[in-house]
């Protein structure tokens, strides 16, 4: 399959997953009990205030009639208006997109930097101690939920030893002035901005780990998976026939090639980052999607959480596109397969 063959795959499989998502996404938040338009009216509100509000939501239509008008406006790339913040959800997201993004793209090298190690440490030292102790890693990583991990470590880190923040993205007069990326570990150092850097450094540290720690077991099960499959092939076999040392045979043999099948699983963990950051968010009062989903949905703001499912499920195939692309160049041996 060419490159080419498969953006076009993916583009339509894009459309078929947005259209998946916006049937169950707005059926299930609109089977949740309660009325957003009481919420809004307030409790003493009398009827006739509420269905005023409801005509101008249009929640007195059917079920498939409002459906049929939320898939109109999506098509031509409106997500509607949140009823909680009387913004565009699209506005909105776009606001909170680049510190969920942050957050997981840290975690993401934070599971890679970390879980690759592990994983080959625990392939060449298999049955060992050592390969026990990874092994234990990544499963209490797995298992462990997120909410729990993450107030545990606020307990430590913040509660107990005061080293980091337990929560917020930077301190107080510290936020970068121009906002160029959203990144504010980036856009701090563009400005020179060098206490804006530390203090947002600071304030990631306990919210990455509790959203890789996760993913660093599986990236280190992963990575240990292939190192044994590759520590068996005959080119390895060759290599110490010819002299050369063990860790050169690992690090410059054996792991780039042990590398090309956990492509696909460190690529694909960024999009489950996107979806994981809701409940750390929460945790960590992080200002991010995941946050302001949560808000929408004690709101009953349908649009709000239609719009994030719709954004992230669309992050995620293009996640998966990039990832597919990149598979394809770093092993075109898979170029000519269907």
């Amino acid at each position: 399959m060419s490159a080419l063959q498969l953006i076009r795959k993916r583009l339509l499989g894009l459309l078929v997953v947005v259209l998946g998502v916006s049937v169950i996404t707005f059926t299930v938040s609109h089977l949740i009990p309660g009325d957003p338009a009481r919420l809004i009216a307030g409790e003493k509100a009398t009827e006739e205030i509420v269905q005023n509000i409801r005509v101008q939501l249009g929640l007195d239509q059917p079920l498939h009639i409002q459906y049929f008008s939320y898939l109109k406006n999506l098509l031509s790339g409106d997500l509607g208006t949140s009823i909680r913040t009387t913004q565009p959800v699209l506005d909105d997201l776009a606001a909170f997109f680049p510190a969920t993004l942050e957050l997981a793209i840290v975690a993401l090298l934070f599971a890679s930097v970390v879980g690759i190690p592990l994983g080959v440490l625990s392939a060449v030292y298999k049955d060992k101690p050592l390969d026990h102790f990874v092994r234990l890693i990544s499963v209490t990583g797995i298992s462990t939920p997120a909410f729990w991990l993450g107030l545990g470590v606020i307990l430590v880190f913040y509660g107990k030893l005061g080293m980091l923040p337990g929560g917020g993205r930077i301190g107080e007069g510290l936020a970068p002035q121009l906002n160029a990326t959203g990144f504010y570990l980036i856009d701090t150092l563009l400005e020179g901005n060098f206490s804006g850097f530390i203090s947002a450094l600071k304030h990631i540290a306990l919210p990455a780990f509790t959203l890789g720690f996760v993913h660093l077991g599986v990236v280190a099960r992963q990575i240990r998976s292939s190192m044994l499959e590759q520590l068996q092939e005959d080119y390895i076999r060759t290599a110490k026939a010819s002299g050369a040392s063990k860790w050169s045979i690992i690090f410059k043999q054996a792991l780039p090639n042990a590398l090309i099948p956990s492509v696909t699983v460190i690529g694909l963990a960024l999009g489950d980052l996107l979806y994981g950051a809701v409940l750390t968010e929460t945790v960590f009062a992080w200002p991010g999607m995941g946050a302001y989903v949560v808000n929408s949905i004690q709101a009953l703001d349908f649009p709000a959480v239609m719009g994030f499912a719709i954004v992230v499920s669309f992050a995620y195939v293009i996640v998966n596109l990039i990832v597919d692309l990149v598979y394809m160049l770093i092993d075109p041996r898979i170029s000519g397969v269907n």
